[in-house]
């Protein structure tokens, strides 16, 4: 019998590929959370102030975002996984309603 063989690992890769992951999911819920706070808007139910907080937020957290994508050397395609026929994970630009 042979003994098990160890798996090389690099760190950096290791690292990398576990910050896109959690960044993916991450960017999922960002994006969900601001399809919610536009369909709040459009159906009038906010004062102008909390329109306002909502979409300072969502900058922000966009902003947010990109530094950690920046750190991490991740472009936004890095993020967006391939669930095969069932297509991207994320929408693109044009399909976000």
């Amino acid at each position: 019998m042979t003994p098990p063989q160890r798996i090389e690992v690099d760190r950096d890769s290791v690292e990398r590929g576990f910050a896109s992951l959690v960044l993916t999911v991450v960017e999922l819920l960002r994006q969900l959370m601001e399809r919610q706070a536009l369909r709040r808007i459009d159906a009038g139910g906010l004062s102008d102030e909390q329109v306002e907080e909502i979409g300072a937020t969502l900058m922000a957290l966009e902003e947010r975002m990109t530094e950690l994508r920046e750190h991490f050397g991740l472009e936004p395609a890095d993020l967006n996984l391939d669930l095969g026929p069932l297509g991207p994970l994320l929408p693109g630009p044009d399909e976000r309603a």
